[in-house]
């Protein structure tokens, strides 16, 4: 997948979310992975939109962290893109076109 039409928050997100599989010695980036890495990276933004949603923020944490926590553990291999993952990034460059925007940012991958 090309990543230079996605922002450099939305860069950033991939690359924590990849970050965050590491430091749990995981392989597979997952969606939890990359909403993690959302979260983590564009808290201003996302925050604002999972509240406007009426999301509670702490509770979506803590499941988050409980759901990478249960993700299998392999060592010396590099991380990758699940079909999930992968589906979610294709979904937000897509809205390129519906939308009409240059870049795919974090509201997109969202």
């Amino acid at each position: 997948m090309n990543f230079n039409n996605f922002t450099i928050k939305a860069q950033e997100a991939i690359q924590q979310a990849s970050a965050i599989a590491e430091g749990n010695q995981q392989q597979a980036i997952e969606t939890a992975h990359l909403l993690k890495g959302l979260l983590t990276v564009d808290e201003n933004v996302v925050s604002y939109v999972l509240k406007k949603l009426n999301v509670n923020l702490n509770v979506l944490n803590q499941n988050l962290d409980l759901q990478i926590g249960k993700f299998p553990k392999v060592s010396g291999s590099s991380p990758y893109l699940t079909s999930g993952s992968n589906s979610a990034l294709q979904k937000a460059q897509s809205y390129l076109k519906e939308f009409k925007d240059e870049f795919v940012s974090v509201e997109h991958v969202l």
